[in-house]
Protein backbone atom coordinates (compact mmCIF):
# COMPACT_ATOMS: atom_id res chain seq x y z
CA UNK A 1 0.00 0.00 0.00
CA UNK A 2 1.56 3.13 -1.10
CA UNK A 3 0.97 6.52 1.54
CA UNK A 4 2.01 9.72 0.49
CA UNK A 5 1.88 11.98 3.90
CA UNK A 6 1.76 15.65 3.70
CA UNK A 7 2.75 18.25 6.29
CA UNK A 8 3.46 22.00 6.34
CA UNK A 9 0.09 23.81 6.07
CA UNK A 10 -1.28 26.57 8.42
CA UNK A 11 -2.52 30.10 8.51
CA UNK A 12 0.23 33.09 7.65
CA UNK A 13 -0.01 36.72 6.54
CA UNK A 14 0.45 38.07 3.57
CA UNK A 15 4.23 37.80 2.73
CA UNK A 16 5.00 35.08 5.32
CA UNK A 17 6.52 31.62 4.21
CA UNK A 18 5.82 28.49 4.45
CA UNK A 19 7.96 24.67 3.66
CA UNK A 20 5.50 21.91 2.63
CA UNK A 21 6.96 18.58 2.96
CA UNK A 22 5.61 14.96 1.33
CA UNK A 23 7.00 11.73 2.11
CA UNK A 24 6.21 8.45 0.32
CA UNK A 25 6.18 5.00 1.50
CA UNK A 26 5.30 1.62 0.58
CA UNK A 27 5.30 -0.76 -2.60
CA UNK A 28 5.90 1.50 -5.24
CA UNK A 29 8.08 1.62 -8.45
CA UNK A 30 10.76 4.24 -9.42
CA UNK A 31 9.78 7.95 -8.74
CA UNK A 32 9.79 9.74 -12.02
CA UNK A 33 8.65 13.11 -11.08
CA UNK A 34 6.62 14.58 -8.37
CA UNK A 35 4.75 17.83 -8.11
CA UNK A 36 2.72 19.83 -6.03
CA UNK A 37 -1.13 20.90 -6.96
CA UNK A 38 -3.33 23.01 -5.19
CA UNK A 39 -7.06 23.58 -5.67
CA UNK A 40 -8.81 27.03 -4.00
CA UNK A 41 -12.63 26.47 -3.23
CA UNK A 42 -14.44 26.87 -6.15
CA UNK A 43 -12.00 26.46 -8.73
CA UNK A 44 -10.10 24.13 -10.65
CA UNK A 45 -7.28 22.01 -9.42
CA UNK A 46 -4.28 23.45 -10.94
CA UNK A 47 -0.12 22.64 -10.90
CA UNK A 48 1.79 25.08 -8.99
CA UNK A 49 5.40 23.23 -9.30
CA UNK A 50 7.10 19.85 -10.85
CA UNK A 51 10.35 18.64 -10.35
CA UNK A 52 11.51 15.68 -12.19
CA UNK A 53 12.87 12.31 -10.19
CA UNK A 54 16.15 11.54 -11.80
CA UNK A 55 19.69 12.62 -11.36
CA UNK A 56 19.05 15.75 -13.10
CA UNK A 57 16.94 18.41 -11.25
CA UNK A 58 14.74 19.72 -13.88
CA UNK A 59 12.04 22.02 -12.50
CA UNK A 60 8.64 23.83 -13.92
CA UNK A 61 6.37 26.57 -12.22
CA UNK A 62 3.18 28.41 -12.71
CA UNK A 63 3.71 31.42 -13.65
CA UNK A 64 1.47 32.56 -10.59
CA UNK A 65 4.16 31.59 -8.09
CA UNK A 66 7.59 31.94 -10.25
CA UNK A 67 10.56 33.70 -7.87
CA UNK A 68 8.48 32.88 -4.90
CA UNK A 69 7.89 29.17 -4.59
CA UNK A 70 11.38 26.51 -5.15
CA UNK A 71 10.15 23.06 -4.96
CA UNK A 72 13.27 20.53 -3.98
CA UNK A 73 13.24 16.86 -3.40
CA UNK A 74 15.27 14.09 -1.51
CA UNK A 75 15.47 11.19 -3.33
CA UNK A 76 16.98 9.18 -0.11
CA UNK A 77 13.75 10.08 1.75
CA UNK A 78 11.65 9.67 -1.12
CA UNK A 79 10.24 13.33 -0.14
CA UNK A 80 9.68 16.45 -2.00
CA UNK A 81 9.37 20.13 -0.37
CA UNK A 82 7.36 23.04 -1.86
CA UNK A 83 9.06 26.34 -0.17
CA UNK A 84 6.51 29.15 -0.65
CA UNK A 85 7.86 33.15 0.20
CA UNK A 86 5.77 36.38 -0.21
CA UNK A 87 2.79 34.52 0.30
CA UNK A 88 -0.10 36.34 -1.12
CA UNK A 89 -3.95 35.84 -0.26
CA UNK A 90 -4.42 34.13 -3.81
CA UNK A 91 -2.09 31.44 -2.49
CA UNK A 92 -4.65 29.95 -0.38
CA UNK A 93 -6.04 26.65 -1.06
CA UNK A 94 -5.52 22.86 -0.64
CA UNK A 95 -1.86 21.79 -1.79
CA UNK A 96 -1.90 18.14 -2.80
CA UNK A 97 1.57 16.15 -3.90
CA UNK A 98 1.54 13.82 -6.59
CA UNK A 99 4.44 11.43 -7.02
CA UNK A 100 4.66 9.42 -10.64
CA UNK A 101 6.22 6.30 -11.09
CA UNK A 102 6.97 3.84 -13.40
CA UNK A 103 7.44 0.05 -13.70
CA UNK A 104 10.09 -2.16 -15.43
CA UNK A 105 6.96 -2.88 -17.96
CA UNK A 106 6.99 0.96 -18.22
CA UNK A 107 3.27 1.21 -16.50
CA UNK A 108 2.91 4.85 -15.06
CA UNK A 109 0.97 5.01 -11.93
CA UNK A 110 -0.04 8.71 -10.14
CA UNK A 111 -0.12 8.62 -6.25
CA UNK A 112 -1.85 11.54 -3.98
CA UNK A 113 -1.31 12.95 -0.61
CA UNK A 114 -4.19 13.80 1.63
CA UNK A 115 -3.83 17.27 0.39
CA UNK A 116 -2.87 20.13 3.37
CA UNK A 117 -4.53 23.52 3.86
CA UNK A 118 -2.62 26.73 3.19
CA UNK A 119 -4.32 29.80 4.19
CA UNK A 120 -3.28 33.38 3.55
CA UNK A 121 -4.65 36.16 5.55
CA UNK A 122 -4.41 39.11 7.83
Amino acid sequence: QVQLVESGGGLVQPGGSLRLSCTASGKMFRINGMAWYRQAPGKERELVAAITGGDSTNTNYADSVKGRFTISRDNGKNTVYLQMNSLKPEDTAVYYCNVKTRSPWLNAYDYWGQGTQVTVSS
